[in-house]
């Protein structure tokens, strides 16, 4: 069979092919999980307990007793590995392509490359593997963006409208959706937990290249700190200085849609919740708001909380820079995403912050 020559390239041209082509991750399960280059597979070389043993091999015997235990480990697995890149690649709009990293672009990938190449495989390497995208990923938050933030109240369906927002076409990066938190300490009450930090990143990345053209960019307006996770110091002072459309809905209404949205979820939960925050809701708040709990009267819990909220939003809103020219109100009686979509759409037609 004919070798088609294996090309090493940089992350700028690995990112472009990596539109149309699977990305092959081929470190262990591990080094995957906690973190990995967005829409990449898993197709590791070795196990972690493996790794480990390669790597012991090469630090306290040598780089030739490595490779030889490595290769113990590598020649069981040949066919299982083509079989699983061919399952990977099925129906992929160039199915003979595949681009694959390591963690540094060494040996991992080049073992697996070779027996990619000799089955038949175009394949690209990424010069300099996992540790050059990370360089990438954070030089990303470095750029300089033209984001337009969606504000309010906690309750206000800023993320409903975000949504909307994209489905009408407009590029948009939902921070909360990549987090898995909903910012406030009810946010982190759905399914599934938190990604790590580093793969956080990785995820806020990938949303900044996909959106790298448009003219905007839509983001919820978030504190820094998103449950467990942060956002980068630099997007953040980008984010902060960029222009927001604030949704002013009646309290009241806010509080049903919360007490609505909040009330199906298991009490128990609720309450380690409101605990999370007693040291900054007072004493006696937070009795007050788990007694509500207790007696299921969960809208005067919410209450609570929502006044807590609501107080802390305001400081953080007017504490940046210009936050008077940088802050509009679009007035609405309601959570209604389509009619809030109709009122932020003619508001900045008529009077754009730009």
């Amino acid at each position: 069979m004919l070798l088609v020559a294996i090309q090493k390239i940089n992350i700028e041209e690995f990112l472009v092919l990596a539109q149309t082509a699977p990305v092959l991750d081929v470190r262990s399960p591990g080094e995957y999980t906690h973190a990995h280059i967005p829409g990449a597979y898993n197709l590791p070389l070795f196990s972690d307990e493996e790794r480990k043993a390669v790597g012991t091999a090469y630090k306290q015997q040598n780089r030739e007793t490595a490779i030889k235990i490595g290769l113990e480990y590598f020649g069981t697995k040949m066919r299982g590995m083509v079989e699983e890149a061919e399952k990977i690649i099925k129906g992929n709009p160039q199915p003979a392509t595949v681009l694959l990293h390591c963690w540094r672009g060494g040996m991992r990938s080049a073992g697996v490359a070779w027996l990619l190449d000799l089955y038949g495989f175009k394949v690209y390497i990424l010069r300099g593997g996992y540790k050059a995208y990370r360089r990438w990923a954070l030089l990303q938050f470095e750029n300089g963006y033209d984001f337009t933030i969606i504000g309010g109240y906690t309750g206000s369906g800023k993320t409903l409208l975000l949504h909307a927002l994209k489905n009408e076409g407009n590029a948009v990066i939902d921070i909360e959706a990549l987090a898995n938190h909903k910012g406030s300490a009810l946010g982190g009450m759905g399914p599934g937990s938190q990604p790590r930090q580093e793969m956080f990143e990785n995820l806020l990345a990938d949303g900044l290249l996909k959106n790298a053209d448009a003219k905007t960019i839509f983001l919820e307006d978030e504190s820094q700190r998103i449950g467990n996770l942060q956002l980068p110091m630099k997007l953040w002072y980008t984010i902060r200085k960029s222009p927001v459309y604030f949704l002013e809905i009646p309290f009241e209404e806010r509080l049903n849609y919360l007490t609505e949205e909040y009330s199906v979820q298991e009490k128990e939960k609720l309450v380690d919740a409101i605990m999370r925050i007693q040291k900054r809701l007072g004493g006696l708040e937070t009795k007050n708001a788990v007694n509500f709990l207790l007696e299921d009267n969960y809208k005067e819990s919410f209450r609570i909380l929502l006044k807590y909220y609501d107080k802390y939003y305001f400081k953080g809103l007017y504490n940046r820079e210009n936050a008077e020219q940088l802050i509009r109100k679009l007035e609405a009686p309601q959570v209604n995403t389509e009619e809030n979509l109709r009122t932020l759409n003619k508001l900045s037609a008529l009077a754009p912050l730009r």
